[in-house]
Parts: C-alpha cells; structure tokens; sequence
C-alpha cells in the first residue's frame, strides 16, 4: 500500500474533533459505524457475505475441496485465510503479490477464527489421515474507508455461517451446514492525539500512533489481540478497548447473528 499523508490542517482537524469527542461523521469516540450485512452474496461459493460498515466494503467467499490433512492433525480440516487488496478499493492499493497489510489482515482475521474455536475442525475430517475438508476463506477489499479488519472479520464469520459443506458435489454424501461452533467477533481501536477511538476510517488511521484489535466470544472472554503501529496503550486504554468490543461483539451477534437467522 502506498503512502497516503494528511496535510496538516487536516491532522490538526481530527485531533481537534477528537479532543472534544467528536468525529468528522458526527461519531463519539467509542462509537462504531453503521454495520450491514448480507449473506449469499456469491451464489457459487459455499458460502459468503458482504459487510458494509460504514463506507468501508469488504466481500468473505468461502470454497471447499477435499484433501489430505496435515501430518500433525490427521483428524482434523483446514481452514486457510487470504486476503486481497486491489485498487478497486482504494487509489492506495496496487496490483500484485499480498503485500504486508493484506497479510496482516488475514492473520487477524484468521487468529481471531482459529483461538476463538469458530468452526469445529474436527467434523470437517472425512476419512482421519486420508480425506478432510480444506477450506478457503477469501477476504476480497471492495472499498476501503478504514477498519479493514472487523469489517473482514464479521463478513468471514457470517460467510462460515452460512456455508454448506459440499458433500454431494464430491460423492462424499449429503450436503450439511458449516460446523460452527463460537462466533468471534473483532473490534478495532486508534490512539490518536492521547486518546482511544474505536472503529477508525481511514483519515483517522493515517494520524494514528497505535492499532489494536480486540476479539471476543460471546461469553465475553479474550480469544485474541493484535497490535499494530509503533505507539502504546496504557493498560487502561487496554482495559477500555477489551471492555467496548465484548459490548460491539454482543451488539453484532445479537442484531445479526441470533437464532434462526
């Protein structure tokens, strides 16, 4: 991604909202963007999802082939992230290999599945040491105002949701819903000018110091963490930021992910 330097009077703009708890889109500091979601998107796919949260857009597809497993987990599928990140977005994306954000992305995203216990790896095992199910979960960017990474993590966890294991299309037989299990959802933080703000758009992470993402089930409890950026948190900025994402995680599941959905 190439660099994309706020002038000035811009970077003094946003701290000045900040300071006074306000944002350039009427937000608070501890306040998310709009969320949607809509499942099914792509009918090829097994499953997908695309999640608009505020004007950030991001597509989840999910694919699935049968294969040999690991040597280490011989009862168990696979599950692999990747993320992709084209200028479609964002005039700062470029064209080519995964470049360090994108893989970034996918390490979040795919962290926060595999400590949250999301899907249960060992139903996707079809014959143990021969035969599993690897799956393909593929994060596409369509436009980028900021927060990549809940943006990407909530459309993974409703594509994985709402993904059928093709079992009739490989004769290995009936088709069945994906074996998930927990629903770990992420919230993203900015440190800006001293102060904490969840879910920054993309103006707001160019004058940031710190990132850190927070993911949490919905009995509350801490499955991952990641740092981003060269500044700090205090561990009260720390606390805040684990304390507004177990509240955004409960928010998302149940006005999106409740039962029967």
């Amino acid at each position: 991604m190439t660099s994309n330097p706020l002038s000035d009077i811009m970077r003094e703009h946003i701290c000045k909202l900040i300071s006074k708890d306000q944002r350039q889109d009427d937000r608070t500091r501890e306040e998310f963007r709009p969320l949607t979601i809509t499942t099914g998107y792509v009918s090829s796919a097994e499953g997908s999802a695309l999640v608009s949260l505020g004007n950030t857009k991001v597509l989840v597809g999910i694919k699935s082939i049968v294969g040999e497993p690991f040597s280490d987990t011989p009862d168990k599928g696979v599950l692999t992230t990747n993320a992709e990140l084209k200028p479609l977005a964002s005039e700062n994306f470029e064209s080519g290999p995964p470049d360090e954000e994108s893989i970034e992305i996918a390490r979040v995203v795919d962290r926060g599945l595999r400590e949250g216990k999301a899907v249960d790896l060992e139903k996707l095992c079809i014959t143990p040491g021969e035969e599993v199910w690897i799956n393909f979960v593929d994060i596409h960017a369509l436009d980028y105002d900021g927060n990549l990474f809940d943006a990407a993590n909530i459309a993974a966890v409703a594509a994985l949701r709402s993904a059928m294991i093709p079992a009739s299309r490989f004769e290995k037989g009936e088709d069945t819903h994906f074996p998930m299990v927990h629903l770990p959802i992420s919230a993203t933080f900015a440190k800006i000018d001293g102060y904490l703000i969840a879910d920054p758009c993309v103006d707001e992470e160019n004058v940031a110091s710190a990132r850190l993402t927070v993911v949490t089930l919905e009995n509350g409890n801490l499955c991952a963490m990641q740092k981003g950026l060269g500044g700090s948190f205090t561990k009260q900025e720390i606390e805040k930021a684990i304390e507004l994402s177990v509240r955004w995680g409960q928010k998302i599941r149940s006005e999106h992910f409740s039962e029967g959905d």
